[in-house]
């Protein structure tokens, strides 16, 4: 029989959280078991969590993942699972997917190409393992094989590729379809990002068909451990052909996605291809061949059809909406905070914010329904009360505005009809007297007047940072989650009010650029995900100039005016920061980019943002978590790091200035 049907299984795990892992882990063998399908992938490191850090060292993570593979265990019989954890051998911890056969261990197969780049750690915790290399691994009194094996389970042979194996150049693939093996199990954890699962898909489609082989792809899910978020996306393909694909950015605790293939089919591809040259050294002496029975199971037509709105002509807008959706809701249940509270200001960013988690609450609402919702958000005694959207939405989110005698009716008026259309708790409150007692007090320290010619800076941020005692009081007294609403831009150069509007345990669009935030704002206002209705209501806040509010009306104050307009500052920064350019190269850079703007102007705001950036990493490193959507994170503990003091790229700005003094 060489028709199998295959299941790969994507999981919302938690880290170091035994119990919940091991029920999501047993809930998709039996809806494996259910689908008759008995070769089952499971995500890398799904028994521990794939974010464990520094505890992976801890001797005691090590054997409560060995028990909890053990008390798993029995669940296999009459399957094949792959599960994920760390093993302890020769002194070295290697990451590894444990092959479960007929209820026994079969042996375990470590990492062999190590991921460190980026916001990945894996070598700080981890050894890889050497191509080729064999060894008898000891645990609890038994032996088993370990390191880079092949399994013939029933004349079918498995073999593996971990996460990060299959994006390097010389994946293991390659020495796989030399050994005849008929499927590619990838275990993986591989993290969102903008664009990135058509990378994803294509490794899969090509592994299928270079190696001849039937390949499954399981992905972990959802936000695991604070900040990065991952989007599921089981694939399943055979022979260059794509057989199935499971759901990205569920809100489920698991989703499994299966497909029929035929192994005879595969091995007769290899036999047609001139290239292909099996590997004729004899016995393989790292191969573990395991008796195993079968299911017969009749063709079935492959549905591989990804959802509606990954095929639409808003997918970027999709994905952020989703993937923060997915974010925001893990972060409620897991950190088992009673809801969010979120500073909305009438503006881009804090409107953004409020409109993520009153969209979050639906897309999850739909897809769950209400009695999975409320079980999954059950540590919140209000919320079985909601048997509507809006009245979710009210118990959830509460927006406060904190008016100054700087803020516009405009402004006030934009948060109120925005929090009104989100259904969202709306109050506000004034902060003129709270401002004017630390005022006065500092007034009396120095002996002098506080006035805006003297003390602007001072002055503005006063104002930003008295509104964050009440804002943080209020969520204290809900016991909820305070949203800061600070964007990649301000980051970058500073523009942001340390304990003012920072405040909050998470700033989920902290690793988006203000220009895109409005990109997707006006979407948001006219078309609205799939499923979802537009939020007309904002078109008054994209109409508002982005303004801080903090100096007096008459100054006619705003962020660009500040700083620079934010479509040049997120180019100089994408240009500085992410590509590492010095300031003369991004100079002539965004001559080329903004001709409208002249070469003194361009030079001004080049060295402005060099210098604002400098100034401002301890800001960066004070910032609340982030969500990690894309490539160009500033977040100094996952991503992109810069020392807190440094000389300021003084001798790069000079020979700046001499340049440009001589070609403005």
């Amino acid at each position: 029989m060489t028709r199998l049907r295959l299941a790969a299984a994507v999981l919302n795990q938690t880290p170091l959280d035994w119990n919940g892992n091991k029920q999501n882990i047993l809930a998709a063998i039996r809806a494996a078991r259910h689908a008759e399908a008995p070769l089952l992938c499971l995500p890398e490191l799904c028994i521990t969590g794939y974010g464990c850090e520094d505890a992976f060292h801890g001797p005691g993570l090590q054997a409560t993942a060995l028990d909890v593979l053990l008390e798993i265990l029995p669940a296999t019989e009459g399957m094949i699972v792959c599960l994920g954890l760390p093993v302890l051998h020769r002194h070295a911890l290697f990451n590894c997917a444990c092959l479960a056969v007929d209820g026994r261990i079969a042996g375990f197969v470590p990492k062999r190409f190590l991921c460190g780049d980026g916001l990945h750690y894996e070598p700080r915790w981890f050894k890889p393992w050497p191509q080729g290399v064999s060894d008898v691994l000891r645990l609890r009194g038994s032996e088993y094989r370990i390191g880079d094996l092949t399994f013939d389970c029933g004349g079918i042979k498995i073999g593996f590729e971990i996460c990060e194996d299959a994006w390097v150049a010389s994946r293991p693939g390659g020495a796989l379809s030399a050994q005849a093996v008929d499927v590619i199990l990838n275990p993986s954890a591989s993290h969102f990002a903008f664009g990135k699962q058509e990378i994803r898909r294509r490794l899969v489609l090509e592994g299928s068909r270079v190696f001849h082989v039937s390949y499954v792809y399981a992905n972990l899910l959802g936000n695991e451990a604070g900040r990065v978020i991952y989007d599921g996306g089981a694939m399943i393909a055979a022979g260059g052909k794509m057989l199935a694909q499971g759901p990205r950015l569920s809100f489920r605790p698991w989703v499994l996605t299966t497909a029929v293939v035929d192994a005879a089919a595969t091995r007769l591809s290899a036999a047609r291809m001139l290239s292909y040259q099996p590997d004729l050294q004899g016995v393989n002496p790292n191969e573990v061949v395991c008796p195993f029975s079968w299911l017969a199971v009749e063709p079935e037509v492959p549905a591989p059809q990804p959802a509606a709105w990954e095929t639409g002509p808003y997918v970027k807008e999709e994905e952020f909406t989703r993937a923060l959706g997915l974010g925001l809701f893990d972060y409620l249940r897991k950190s088992r905070s009673r809801g969010f509270v979120v500073s909305l200001s009438g503006g881009v960013d804090s409107s953004a914010v409020a409109c993520l988690v009153a969209m979050m609450i639906e897309l999850a609402a739909d897809e769950l329904g209400p009695e999975d919702f409320n079980a999954a958000l059950r540590h919140i005694p209000q919320i079985a009360e909601a048997e509507t959207h809006p009245d979710r939405v009210h118990r959830l989110l509460h927006c406060m505005y904190q008016a100054s005698k700087n803020s516009s009716p405009k402004t006030r008026e934009s948060a109120r009809a925005v929090a009104e259309a989100l259904g969202a708790e709306f109050t506000t409150l004034t902060i003129d007297d709270l401002v004017s007692a630390y005022v006065g007090n500092i007034e009396a320290v120095l002996g002098r007047k506080l006035t805006w010619e003297t003390d602007d800076l001072a002055l503005q941020n006063i104002q930003a940072r008295v509104r964050g005692p009440s804002v943080w009081l209020l969520a204290n007294v809900l016991g909820a989650l305070l949203l800061a609403t600070s964007n990649r831009s301000e980051a970058a150069v500073g523009y942001a009010t340390m304990d003012g509007d920072t405040c909050g345990g998470l700033s989920p669009i902290a690793g988006i650029d203000k220009a895109y935030l409005l990109t997707w704002l006006r979407w948001l206002q006219s078309v609205g995900p799939v499923g979802l209705q537009p939020i007309p209501a904002l078109e008054a806040v994209i109409k508002l100039p982005p303004t801080a509010e903090l100096r007096p009306p008459e100054s006619y104050q705003t962020d660009e005016d500040d700083l620079m307009p934010y479509v040049v500052l997120d180019a100089i920064e994408r240009s500085a920061i992410r590509d590492r350019l010095p300031p003369m190269e991004v100079y002539r850079l965004m001559r080329v980019q903004f001709p409208q703007y002249a070469s003194a102007q361009l030079h001004l705001w080049v060295e402005r943002f060099f210098r604002l950036w400098c100034r401002n990493q301890w800001k960066r490193e004070r910032y609340a978590p982030s969500f990690h959507l894309d490539d160009e994170n500033l977040d100094p503990k996952t991503w992109c790091r810069f020392p807190i003091l440094c000389g300021g790229f003084e001798r790069e700005l000079a020979e700046l200035r001499k340049f440009a003094g001589g070609s403005g």
